[in-house]
């Protein structure tokens, strides 16, 4: 069986998540062709992503000129499909806040796929995320090309699903993937009845990186604590800084870890700086796999007080790790972690819940918390192994998608 992906960017180092299913899907046998839209656009600090580059198409990679003339091709050779095709970019591009002539791009796009995939000989087209990378896969389909199903994450789709198309890129797809039993629901309110039995809960997963028993550590005794994520609004991490302020202020010693990077970077720094946290709180940067590893490894507990979520993979890692997680009843986050087996939930936005339960996690001992983080690895064992969603997406691949259950 031979299926293709595509994502908007690929590799990214915050899309790990991705390269883990492929590989997953790969052991399993599937051949995948993978696509992008357009470059990854960042320095990929993980030799596996930078192995992924080589192996990934982009789709912008042929110019303006290539996309023209994918574009005239199709208007030649399949008029009809075309004209369905382009009838379904405009009406997408009316609804979004992109515009027409953007999804006209998106369709020009399709057109260069749609024939890539024919010399490939892929059966399924499966997109990540309910975005971009999925208008160009349902113009794809329209314009002849294999069917296609894709993973919808959030929160981005959940704040904008009909200037998205959410509900036709729905209808047109064999099937559509939630991460969570909320994600499921959030999509069972966009379309029809008829439609809810081809969403489907396929759990992003950790694979034996995190899984291996041959990795576990003692929880340490140190008061030190991990943020795993990208600098954004939407993680919390100004919150976070806050937070710890008030610990430091109440007098315990606390010493704080952000991996990761973003558009929100100066301002956490800023953040740092006003509280005068500089000995306490590192911002370090991205981080390959390893490196992750060593940071959860390394903390007491993992720090995550997100304001808007999918359901994050990085809480499954760190739980795997037996460490226990600290976040916020947010999507699909109260599915994994249950409060008091594994870990602690508080309100997003609530600076002084998260400062209180941070103080909890300092002086939790370390047996308490390697207790709480034995539950959470056996939860993410038996809840989220990649090679469980790879065996449901196989079965899903090779049935084109029919006979969809609605149960996880």
């Amino acid at each position: 069986m031979r299926v293709a992906y595509l994502t908007n960017q690929y590799p990214r180092t915050s899309h790990t998540f991705v390269r883990r299913e492929i590989a997953a899907l790969e052991e399993l046998g599937v051949e995948v062709e993978r696509f992008a839209i357009r470059p990854a656009g960042e320095d990929l600090v993980d030799e596996r992503d930078r192995a992924e580059l080589g192996r990934t198409r982009v789709l912008l990679d042929r110019g303006v000129l290539g996309l023209a003339a994918g574009l005239a091709l199709a208007l030649v050779t399949r008029p009809a499909a075309a004209a369905r095709a382009a009838a379904a970019a405009v009406a997408m591009g009316r609804r979004s806040e992109r515009g027409v002539a953007r999804h006209l791009a998106y369709l020009a796009e399709a057109a260069l796929l749609v024939r890539a995939l024919e010399r490939s000989c892929a059966s399924h087209l499966h997109a990540h995320f309910g975005t971009n990378s999925a208008a160009v896969a349902r113009l794809c389909r329209l314009l002849g090309g294999p069917p296609y199903s894709f993973t919808v994450h959030g929160p981005e789709e959940f704040d904008a699903p009909h200037a998205l198309s959410l509900p036709a890129k729905i209808a047109d797809a064999a099937f559509v993937c939630a991460i969570s039993s909320f994600g499921r629901s959030q999509l069972y309110r966009l379309v029809p009845r008829r439609e809810w039995e081809k969403i489907v809960v396929v759990p992003m997963g950790v694979d034996e990186a995190f899984l291996d028993e041959a990795l576990a550590r003692p929880v340490p005794a140190a008061p030190r604590l991990v943020c795993v994520g990208r600098l954004c609004e939407q993680k919390g991490q100004l919150l976070l800084v806050d937070a710890v302020a008030r610990v430091v202020a109440a007098g315990r010693e606390v010493h704080l870890r952000l991996v990761g990077d973003g558009e929100l970077r100066a301002a956490v720094e800023e953040r740092i700086a006003h509280h005068g946290l500089r000995e306490r709180v590192e911002v370090v940067g991205w981080a390959d796999t390893e490196r992750v590893r060593e940071e959860l490894l390394a903390a007491r507990a993992l720090v995550l007080p997100s304001f808007a979520e999918g359901l994050p993979v990085v809480l499954m890692e760190a739980l795997a790790l037996g460490r226990p997680v600290l976040s916020t009843f947010v999507a699909g986050i109260p599915e994994l972690v249950r409060p008091g087996e594994c870990g602690w939930l508080v309100p997003a936005g609530c600076v002084d819940s998260l400062s209180a339960a941070l103080a909890e996690v300092l002086d939790a001992s370390p047996e308490d918390l390697a207790a709480l983080g034995t539950a959470g690895r056996r939860r993410v064992a038996e809840r989220h192994h990649v090679r469980a969603g790879a065996h449901a997406l196989r079965e899903r691949f090779a049935r084109g998608g029919g006979g969809a259950d609605t149960t996880s």
